[in-house]
């Protein structure tokens, strides 16, 4: 069975790299750097620049989560949630 995974390399700050992700979410990258008016290579090394921990394939799925989700409560009209960044989780979960 084929594995859902596309590993595809790709320039980052002018040094290639190799990034696997799911067919949706290069198919995601793709609109939202068309949207953006730029390259994908630009915008994986914007979303690079601006990870804060993990790897670079899971920052993009988060970028490319974050994205279509937040487009989503924005056509809804619906007031989003307050949500608890990653970074900060634990500690404000601290006593």
């Amino acid at each position: 069975m084929k594995s859902p995974v596309v590993k595809r390399s790709i320039v980052v700050a002018g040094h290639k790299t190799s990034v696997s992700l799911e067919e949706a979410f290069w198919n995601g990258m793709k609109e939202i750097s068309g949207l953006r008016n730029m390259t994908l290579s630009e915008l994986v090394g914007e979303i690079d620049n601006n990870r804060q921990q993990g790897n670079l394939s899971s920052a993009i799925r988060l970028f490319v989560l974050d994205h279509f989700k937040n487009r989503a409560v924005a056509s809804s009209g619906i007031e989003p949630k307050a949500t608890v960044d990653s970074r900060h989780s634990a500690a404000a979960a601290a006593p």
